[in-house]
């Protein structure tokens, strides 16, 4: 053993203390995943190894053959994984092993409940790498020097797992890293040449270098102890360069979760390869759960790029649009240069080739999933339904594509729950309807028992009720739907078209022109409140609402707006009345001017109140509706 130099202790990162206690206990029921995250880390060691030693072939020190070794000694109790890839220096080995460098680290912690089901679903989507040896182990050796670093630049970091790590400068002839794993007092099953080489082929057999065990020989006549000799035990070739007739789904889903370092399988897979113009092989999955830092914009999403079976970088992302961040994957390109950069990336032409052909396939593999598999569908909404609603913003020529992917609530459900597709809102119309109604609210109990849907219960027509923060940006940007045009029921002047009679039509206008001098005092009572006052086609039972201007602001953008600290437009709303309500027709016939105003006022605050606003004044509301009330009760 070499001799240790500026040996030091060290304190884990808290987050590191708190991740290494529940993973221990919530993950107990699933330990071989170990070896599978450690040999996943050990194959991106040796990608990294490959793409720089392109541009500098002496890191490679002569040792071209790349290889990952798993070794075992049952009399030690231990399990040694070895590769020959990049290496660490002192430094890195207290980032990496110290440290856990992911954004939303500490949110991430928050959302631990202490149930380790729970739990394990959320370490699962964070991704535990080298963590997981504790799993079995009651301490890690790691022996590590960097490549093109001098032999005497090696690093020996060692920890039991619990609050603190030893760190020390060691020699160490050969680059790469090399992990001893001490078992656990009852873990002596993993140090077993049968049991390591039945998870790896379950596990890892995918991994696109050479995974080697001992093999196991007898000794030569005369020979103490037999010379190592070392056999692969993993397939060895990248599973997207082979035919999809022969890959099992077992060994999709197993190559999805070492690309994306999660621990359930995923909802589906779309695996090409394209010949032609142009050459590349994809392989594209989309997740059964959202990760925990998906509305972080600054972190890290893209595909894994390799260009001819060469990695090159992790997250490229010019190859998806934002919208779809959260699917996994890898590209291969026949047509890219080895020394392909991400700035480069962005202004390529053949990218934006692939990234057009790549989010075709996605979105064909999404209305796949909702044709063919409906409730998995509803799952992958509930995750990822409010990132496919920028959609429609970003991808201008998908957007009839997108649109018919997206899902809401509806007047026909009970519930809330986003399930209504617009081709099954369309399918379902009335005959004669053109149009697909929707309402946009804070709430779901808001928007279900808005006034503005009770033409709309009356004549049985379905309205999408849209409650997210980004539903009325997201129908600023859909006009229309298989021809027909999207109409905000509390927007404008409401017209149903071929939906309302003739004669429904003339009663109307006639109800109108008979309330013309009600409008005219509404008008001068509400005065600079209201932009317009007009009798109401939209109600039945309620006796006012306000309704927006075509060209105006909604609530949720107003409140978006103000949130983000931008000045917000000016903007009045039109007041509408119902006619045949009994508390109109009583403010029909009040004489008095000084009451007429306050019954206006009130019913114009009330009607905010149903729309979901705040009032301007509400101590004035209250001082009207108390002096109403005294009234009445005298």
């Amino acid at each position: 053993m070499s001799v240790e130099t500026q040996k030091e202790t060290l304190g884990f990162q808290t987050e590191v203390k708190q991740l290494l206690h529940l993973m221990i206990h919530s993950l107990y029921s699933n330990k071989e995943i170990f070896l599978r995250e450690l040999i996943s880390n050990a194959s991106d060691a040796v990608d990294k190894l490959r793409f720089e030693a392109l541009a500098k072939p002496e890191l490679l020190e002569g040792g071209a053959e790349l290889k990952i070794r798993v070794s075992f000694d049952k009399d030690a109790k231990t399990v040694t994984l070895e590769d020959n890839g990049i290496g660490m220096s002192r430094e890195d080995a207290i980032t990496h092993l110290g440290t856990i460098a992911k954004s939303g680290t500490a949110d991430f912690m928050k959302h631990l409940t202490g149930d380790q089901k729970k739990d394990s679903h959320l370490i699962g989507q964070f991704g535990v790498g080298f963590y997981s040896a504790f799993i079995v182990a009651d301490k890690v050796d790691v022996y590590s020097r960097r490549a093109g670093a001098a032999a005497s630049e090696g690093v020996h970091w060692s920890s039991k797992g619990e609050g603190d790590f030893e760190v020390a400068t060691i020699d160490k002839a050969e680059r790469g890293t090399r992990i001893v794993l001490h078992l656990k007092s009852g873990e002596d099953e993993f140090a077993d040449g049968w049991r390591l080489r039945n998870i790896i082929k379950k596990y890892s057999d995918h991994i696109a270098l050479p995974i080697e065990l001992p093999k196991e020989v007898a000794a030569a006549e005369g020979e103490e102890k037999p010379a190592q000799e070392w056999e692969t035990v993993n397939r060895a070739s990248a599973l997207w360069t082979r035919p999809r007739t022969e890959i099992k789904d077992e060994e999709y889903q197993e190559f999805y979760k070492h690309i994306a370092h999660d621990f359930e399988n995923p909802l589906s897979w779309s695996h090409n390869k394209v010949e032609g113009k142009l050459e590349y092989s994809s392989l594209l999955y989309l997740p059964a759960r959202a990760p925990f830092d998906l509305y972080q914009r600054e972190a890290p999403k893209g595909l894994k790029l390799y260009v001819q079976r060469v990695f090159v970088m992790d997250q490229a992302e010019s190859f998806l649009p934002l919208y779809l961040r959260f699917i996994k994957g890898v590209v291969d390109s026949n047509d890219l240069s080895l020394n392909v950069s991400r700035e480069i990336l962005q202004k390529d032409p053949i990218i934006d080739s692939m990234k057009s052909a790549l989010t075709k396939r996605v979105l064909d593999m999404l209305e796949k999933l909702a044709k063919n598999e409906p409730e998995q569908y509803k799952g992958f909404w509930k995750n990822f339904g409010q990132v496919m609603k920028e959609g429609p913003a970003e991808d201008f020529a998908n957007k009839e594509k997108i649109a018919g992917l997206l899902r809401f609530a509806s007047t026909l459900g009970d519930d809330g729950e986003q399930v209504v597709g617009l081709a099954d809102y369309l399918a379902r119309a009335k005959e004669g309807q053109d149009k697909i109604y929707y309402l946009t609210g804070e709430t779901y109990a808001q928007v279900k028992n808005s006034p503005h849907l009770e033409v709309f219960r009356k004549k049985g027509i379905e309205v999408l009720l849209l409650t997210d923060r980004i539903d009325e940006w997201l129908m600023s940007y859909l006009s229309e739907f298989d021809g027909k045009s999207f109409v905000d029921v509390a927007r404008g002047d409401l017209d149903l078209g071929n939906l309302d009679s003739e004669e429904d039509k003339k009663a109307a206008e006639e109800i109108a022109k008979s309330k013309e001098g009600l409008v005219e005092r509404l008008k001068t009572a509400l005065g600079e409140s209201v932009a317009e006052v007009r009798v109401s086609h939209r109600l039945t039972d309620s006796p006012a609402i306000l309704a927006i201007g075509e060209q105006d602001l909604g609530l949720q953008m107003r409140q978006i707006l103000e949130a983000s600290g931008q000045k917000v437009p000016d903007s009045k709303p039109i007041f509408e009345f119902n006619p045949a309500h009994p508390l109109i027709e009583k403010l029909d016939n009040e004489q008095s001017d000084e009451r007429f105003g306050d019954l206006s006022h009130i019913l114009f605050d009330q009607a905010a109140l149903a729309a979901g606003d705040s009032l301007k004044d509400p101590a004035a509301y209250v001082r009207r509706l108390n002096k109403l009330l005294v009234e009445l009760s005298a």
